[in-house]
């Protein structure tokens, strides 16, 4: 039997506000990928050593405070610095369009922005798992 794709969902920062995180690990749940919620005001290496203890094969962090450029980058480096180079990162929450690509270069592996059907998520990560 193959075991399910482990998809960590974190909100890292200040941000109090996780409706829309919980609705993404709902709906991943429901389409049979296992989920670990952290839960509000998750520091990157909270987020992290919590992904490496739950061998989860990506994480998806919410953030809407705007510290976006800062702590996608931080979770990435903090995650090659412990060799977890496969895990994959994606996210969403208020990030400016002008920033998507440089967060892209830095390895985020896809950005979703408010109003994304939760379909969206679901081919992208069908997608992305079914490249491996």
């Amino acid at each position: 039997m193959q075991r399910k794709i482990r998809i960590l969902v974190g909100k890292p920062g200040l941000d109090g506000h996780d409706r829309g995180a919980k609705v993404v690990a709902r709906a991943l749940r429901d389409a049979g990928y296992e989920v670990i919620y952290t839960g509000l005001h998750q520091t990157p290496e909270m987020i992290v050593n919590t992904a490496i203890q739950e061998d989860v094969d990506a994480i998806g962090l919410s953030i809407l405070s705007g510290a976006h450029n800062f702590l996608f980058p931080e979770v990435i480096r903090l995650l090659q610095d412990q060799g977890c180079e496969g895990v994959m990162v994606f996210g969403g929450g208020i990030i400016p369009e002008s920033d998507i690509p440089p967060l892209k270069a830095q390895g985020v592996a896809e950005l979703f922005l408010p109003g994304t059907p939760i379909q969206d998520i679901l081919k992208f990560l069908e997608q992305a798992f079914n490249k491996k």
